[in-house]
């Protein structure tokens, strides 16, 4: 645990890790939440360790999610699979860049981000809400998902990370042709294999605050079924004003930081 960080900033932490969690399983994203907070949580932090603290956090309420939409939804294992062995391997391979990163340039990453998130939400407002057609998956269609669904947002995830559930999803539902359950379910099969393999380079590495990762992660759980429970119910339409919010919020702070703050 950070020996600078102040009961009300953890506190903000464990909030921010909780609603993570459930926007992650609501319609994926949580990470453009919890990594900027940690980013500005934790400013004196190199940010290697701040990714290894987010993939620690992340991964609980991302496997709670998981579990839960495959208990509860028609789930193709064999494609998970597949998708998900290459997404953890371009995870490792994206971590292991991550170490040279520092916070001055992941910072502008983060908000270039997040920018092209909230433009996209914005200029596609059926995002989350209109079913895909189900149409039979080819053998080119499945190859473009393990390329760029698997290696490529893999690589990103464990480089950077922010979007990787949204990202996953809208690829699925692209590539795949699957509706919206059911690219929610295999994405978050997907994202919990780029977390496996992400941690583990973090981990090796030795840049995972793990006591920080742990109460962090015990707010994400909570969020991650509450949130896969209630998109099953409600569906993801209602997360998108909070979404579009939480992203200009956060625009904003981190311009703050990088261009105004002394």
């Amino acid at each position: 645990m950070p020996h600078d960080i102040s009961l009300l900033t953890l506190a903000l932490l464990c909030v921010t890790a909780l609603a993570a969690g459930w926007i992650d399983a609501v319609v994926g994203g949580g990470g453009l939440l919890l990594l900027p907070a940690l980013l500005v949580g934790l400013p004196h932090t190199p940010a290697a360790y701040v990714l290894g603290t987010n993939k620690s956090t992340a991964i609980v309420g991302t496997t709670a999610a998981a579990v839960t939409y495959v208990r509860k939804t028609p789930f193709d294992a064999r494609t998970g699979l597949r998708i998900g062995l290459a997404a953890m391997a371009g995870s490792l391979g994206g971590a292991f860049c991550a170490a040279g990163i520092n916070s001055a340039v992941l910072r502008p990453l983060i908000m270039a981000v997040l920018l092209a998130v909230l433009v996209f939400v914005l200029v596609r407002p059926g995002f989350g809400t209109a079913p895909a057609p189900s149409e039979p998956v080819t053998r080119a269609r499945m190859l473009a998902a393990v390329l760029v669904a698997g290696l490529g947002i893999g690589f990103y995830d464990g480089l950077i990370g922010p979007g990787t559930g949204a990202f996953l999803i809208v690829t699925l539902a692209a590539i795949l042709h699957m509706d919206l359950v059911a690219s929610s379910a295999t994405a978050k099969v997907v994202n919990v294999c780029t977390n496996i393999g992400a941690l583990t380079m973090f981990a090796v590495q030795g840049t995972v605050l793990w006591q920080l990762g742990a109460l962090l992660a015990s707010f994400n759980l909570v969020g991650g079924l509450l949130g896969a429970r209630m998109a099953l119910k409600r569906g993801a339409g209602f997360v998108r004003g909070v979404l579009v919010v939480v992203v200009v919020a956060l625009l904003g702070k981190l311009a703050f930081d990088q261009w105004l703050a002394g």
